[in-house]
C-alpha cells in the first residue's frame, strides 16, 4: 500500500493523568478515533499534501491509519515541550520526500519548526545528492537547496505548550497523516 495523500496536524492535551494528556492531545488534533501506526520518514512519490479537513472525512473510526508522530510529554512545572514534524517535497514528484520527527524541551513552536523541517531538508538533500556543509546554518543550508533547484518546498507542523505550575501532564503532538 503506497499511500497517495497525506495530511498534517497538530494537538496539545493536559491531565492530572498521563495517558489522559495523550489522549486531549489527540482529540485536539483530531485523530483520536483512528488506530495510529508510527512509521518513519518517506513521503511516497506523488503524495497529495490536502488540507487536514478533507483528509479527515476521507478516514472512519476506528480505521488503522498510518502516521509520522512525534509527540512529548511532561509534568515538571514550567517546563517548556515541543513536538514537530518536517516534511521536503522533491521539485520531481516521482520521487520520494521525507519526513522528520522532532520532539524537544526548551524550545519555542517556530526554533523546534525549522529545525525539524531543516532535518527533512537535509536528509532529501544527501539522497539527491546535493552537497552542503551539515555545520552551516540552516538559512546558509536553505539557500543551497533553493540554487540547487531540486527541493521544491519544505514545510513544518509544530505544537509546542509550557506545563502549568499545577504539574499536571501536558501533551503535545504533531503528525503526518497518511489517507490511502
Amino acid at each position: 500500500m503506497i499511500p497517495g495523500k497525506v495530511f498534517f496536524t497538530k494537538g496539545m492535551g493536559r491531565h492530572k493523568e498521563r495517558l489522559e494528556s495523550f489522549e486531549l492531545a489527540l482529540r485536539s488534533a483530531g485523530i483520536e478515533k483512528f488506530n495510529l501506526v508510527k512509521v518513519s520518514s518517506i513521503l511516497p512519490p506523488h503524495c497529495r499534501i490536502i488540507p487536514k479537513e478533507e483528509g479527515l472525512e476521507e478516514l472512519s473510526p476506528g480505521q488503522v491509519v498510518f502516521c509520522v508522530l512525534s509527540e512529548n510529554q511532561s509534568n515538571e512545572p514550567h517546563r517548556l515541550i515541543a513536538a514537530s514534524v518536517g516534511c521536503a517535497v522533491p521539485k520531481d514528484r516521482s520521487m520520494y520526500g521525507y519526513l522528520s520527527e522532532h520532539h524537544s524541551f526548551g524550545e519555542k513552536e517556530e526554533k523546534a519548526g525549522e529545525y525539524a523541517e531543516d532535518l527533512a531538508a537535509s536528509m532529501l538533500a544527501t539522497t539527491l545528492g546535493i552537497d552542503f556543509d551539515p555545520d552551516k546554518s540552516y538559512d546558509e543550508r536553505r539557500e543551497v537547496w533553493k540554487i540547487s533547484n531540486r527541493i521544491v518546498k519544505t514545510r513544518n507542523v509544530t505544537q509546542s505548550a509550557r506545563v502549568e505550575k499545577d504539574g499536571r501532564w501536558t501533551t503535545v503532538v504533531a503528525a503526518a497523516v497518511f489517507v490511502p
